[in-house]
């Protein structure tokens, strides 16, 4: 592990690139705004989280311990419209957070350190709200509302660099009860038609949270007052992580060091999201495609740019994983398992690509070098020059989650067959069961010794039979 202090981030609130250099040299703490879990995931949701994935990773390989906390936000005006009279919110909320584990899992995104969802945290958020009011930056309404007094905050709109009369008004809540269109809620009394079930007792009355109050809370409960990166996508630096600086700082909290923000997901340069109706499910995507040719397409580009994502975006990451991998199966068949203890340390320009700002697609070009390189050197039979090439073609794959020889991304094919295994046996079990309940003692046997034969091993319990492979 390389505890160098090399790496550079941009930070969208200094709008420049920044030495980082976290609180705690051998500790990064990262907040990143995880799903609105209202539907199913698309393709601009598995890109984000894979920017900070990636970023993950390499803070990892830097500087050892990191703490990734990434919420889930189940409770929200979208959850509310999306619910219906047979899936009440709460419901709809589980099956679509699920939905997004299942695809970040398929593309190796590592889980998260804490997944708080926000209905777990309503007494944080209300603290928060409380200590807001008490220092005068906040304020009860009629109807059991509270709004952040944005006037009373002179360094509202310092991350997005906006001033306060030129933004828009705050969309958020009834504005009749607002001292500025631009106050933005912290709690919205629970209004007459919304579920009995999502709202909560507060000292101003039942109610949910604001959307934004939800983060600035869960961060504080997982992280402390201060953390060092504060991530999300492009489109939710305002309002949503404007709103957040604003009432997390006012309240007393240094908050985030670094704020990072990953580019959006476009089709035919228009923003891919629900509301344009122009986006790509990602179980639909995932269901064509590897999911190792999916990770590679959508971290090809780097993070901060925006990605006009194509069939040919997965064509050509097909071809250029395909590459990677002739040349690992080319270099363990002819080197043999000895070459692979070869040492070889990460290569530099890999290393400088990656602290600078995750330079993904430089380090990607670094990758494909020593592939081509390892190839020549299995040309010209160079047998070390060949092993320490596909070492490093490994250790580089294998930070970036892209290492097609990785036993992860050959568990479609084990976890068929292990399906398959497991149904046989399990109707032997079922046969051996009724065997034995029509004393028909005989066939129980035979069935149990063919089980045996084929080296698997059976366990009668209270709860049923288990069956495991020996050995």
């Amino acid at each position: 592990m390389n505890r160098g202090s090399g790496v550079k981030l941009y930070d969208t609130k200094a709008q420049m690139l920044r030495d980082f250099v976290p609180g705690d040299p051998t500790h990064v703490t990262v907040y990143v705004c995880g799903p609105t879990v209202q539907s199913g995931p698309h393709i601009g949701h598995l890109r984000g989280a894979l920017s900070f994935d990636i970023l993950r990773r390499w803070l990892g390989h830097r500087f050892g311990r990191v703490t990734f906390v990434r919420n889930v936000t189940d409770i929200d005006d979208k959850v509310l419209a999306n619910a219906s009279a047979d899936e009440p919110w709460w419901a709809l909320a589980y099956r679509m957070e699920l939905e997004f584990s299942r695809a970040y899992a398929a593309i190796g995104i590592l889980p998260p350190t804490y997944e708080p969802r926000a209905t777990a945290s309503i007494p944080q958020m209300q603290e928060l709200i409380a200590e807001l009011i008490t220092a005068g930056h906040a304020y009860p309404a009629d109807g059991g509302d509270v709004y952040f007094d944005v006037r009373s905050w002179p360094h509202y709109g310092e991350l997005t660099r906006q001033s306060l009369d030129a933004m828009e008004p705050a969309a958020d809540a009834d504005p009749r009860g607002k001292r500025d269109p631009r106050d933005f809620a912290l709690w919205k009394g629970a209004k007459p038609g919304e579920p009995a079930d999502a709202a909560w007792d507060s000292p101003w009355g039942r109610g949910r949270p604001g959307w934004h109050i939800e983060c600035s809370a869960m961060a504080r409960r997982y992280l402390g007052s201060s953390f060092d990166i504060h991530g999300g996508g492009l489109d939710l630096r305002f309002p949503h992580h404007e709103n957040e600086l604003a009432q997390s700082t006012a309240a007393g909290d240094a908050f985030a060091s670094y704020w990072v923000h990953n580019g959006l997901v476009t089709v035919g340069d228009q923003k891919m999201s629900k509301s344009l109706g122009n986006f790509l499910l990602a179980d639909e995507v995932l269901a064509h495609r590897d999911p190792l040719v999916v990770r590679y397409a959508l971290v090809a580009a780097h993070y901060r740019s925006n990605l006009d994502i194509t069939e040919s975006s997965f064509d050509e990451a097909d071809a250029a994983l395909e590459r990677i991998r002739t040349f690992q199966v080319r270099a363990a068949r002819v080197l043999g398992a000895d070459s692979w203890l070869t040492v070889a340390d990460l290569p530099e320009a890999f290393a400088a690509a990656m602290d600078d700002d995750l330079g993904v697609p430089q380090a990607l070009a670094v990758v494909h070098e020593h592939v081509r390189a390892g190839n020549a050197a299995l040309d010209a039979d160079d047998r070390d020059a060949a092993a320490r090439a596909a070492v490093q073609v490994g250790r580089m794959t294998g930070i970036l989650g892209l290492n097609p020889e990785d036993p992860r991304w050959r568990a479609g094919e084990d976890g068929a067959a292990a399906s398959a295994l497991d149904t046989l046996v399990q109707t032997m079990i079922t046969q051996r069961a009724q065997a034995r309940i029509d004393k028909d003692w005989p066939a129980a046997d035979r069935i149990r010794d063919a089980i045996a034969a084929a080296g698997i091993t059976l366990e009668d319990t209270p709860d049923g039979t288990h069956w495991s492979l020996n050995g």
